[in-house]
């Protein structure tokens, strides 16, 4: 053998004992809302397979999708699961963030996961009654606000016309049985909470109408971390895409996992469908979401989304 080729192949195994090591060593803490969208995480943490891929990994529950990206810039989490609309307005603000996977999106077979809960004596029944109402929503310019202004656009009506204020998901049934808002736009496991409660009821699917595999959430992380951190960001994706297929094909799994990470009563999830969980994050998902945005005026310029996933 060649001292050059001698050379090689230590140099390979140098560059992958580093790499090994580095990857074991890296902690990654991630963000994510009281939803089903990030079951994806839940399930590789809860199963092992974020160890089994070298990562030391952490979840954390945040109140409000919109302040993910706050989260991100401290480092208080390194890794978090913003909508793509509130990722989107954060580049448009200046904030140096890159998506590294998909977590949850659209699908025909789930749209009746996200609904708009109004009181029972609310006599909203149409969109148009929603004129003058107060509505809560998980974060204003998120996936669920946006999609229910679209849906309000789509039926002839203004969304200026409505007051939106923003509550957690968490505090949205007390808020909503309170009367200090009139209607909350939610998701699973939330809404069949509320449902069964009887503090809310259905008042529209407003996703119904959008096209499938449209992000709901993504990962998301600096890009300075990301990119001081390729080999991490490899063993990520590929612990999200298998917890991914397993959330998809057991979702008893993913019921269990998000119960562990939410707290919510694994009852009350058991009743219900999950987001899909889909770990495909591509440049044409994100230019529909912009072109959404920008029907609704949430972007001061156009997001170049071709730079906006790590490579």
């Amino acid at each position: 053998m060649s001292s050059i080729s001698k050379a090689a192949i230590a140099a390979g195994l140098a560059i992958v004992a580093w790499t090994g090591a580095a990857a074991a060593e890296t902690k990654i803490n991630i963000g994510c809302t009281a939803t089903t969208d990030c079951a994806s995480a839940a399930v590789a943490l809860e199963q092992g397979i974020f160890k089994k891929h070298g990562l030391d990994v952490s979840m954390t529950l945040i109140g409000l999708n919109s302040n993910i990206p706050a989260a991100l810039l401290s480092d208080s989490v390194q890794i978090g699961g913003p909508t793509p609309t509130v990722f989107l307005q954060a580049v448009d603000g200046g904030l140096d963030l890159v998506g590294v996977a998909g977590a949850s999106s659209t699908a025909q077979s789930t749209y009746d996961s996200v609904g708009v809960l109004v009181g029972p004596n609310s006599g909203i029944a149409k969109p148009a009654d929603f004129v003058g109402k107060k509505v809560g929503a998980p974060g204003i310019g998120a996936f669920l606000q946006v999609l229910f202004s679209k849906w309000l656009i789509d039926n002839g009506v203004d969304p200026k016309q409505v007051n939106f204020v923003e509550v957690t998901f968490p505090t949205m049934s007390d808020t909503l049985k309170s009367g200090a808002v009139d209607a909350v736009v939610t998701a699973e496991p939330m809404m069949s909470r509320i449902i069964e409660s009887k503090v809310g009821i259905n008042a529209g699917y407003f996703i119904k109408t959008v096209p499938d595999g449209r992000p709901a959430i993504l990962y998301a992380a600096t890009r300075e971390w990301a990119d001081a951190n390729p080999q991490p960001i490899a063993a990520f994706r590929a612990a999200i895409g298998e917890a991914a297929k397993i959330v998809n094909d057991d979702p008893d799994a993913g019921r269990k996992a998000i119960a562990d990470f939410t707290k919510i009563p694994p009852t009350v999830l058991s009743k219900m469908k999950l987001s899909f969980s889909d770990p495909t994050l591509n440049q044409e998902q994100l230019d529909w979401w912009a072109a959404t945005m920008a029907q609704q005026h949430m972007l001061q310029g156009k997001p170049d989304t071709a730079t906006l996933i790590e490579k």
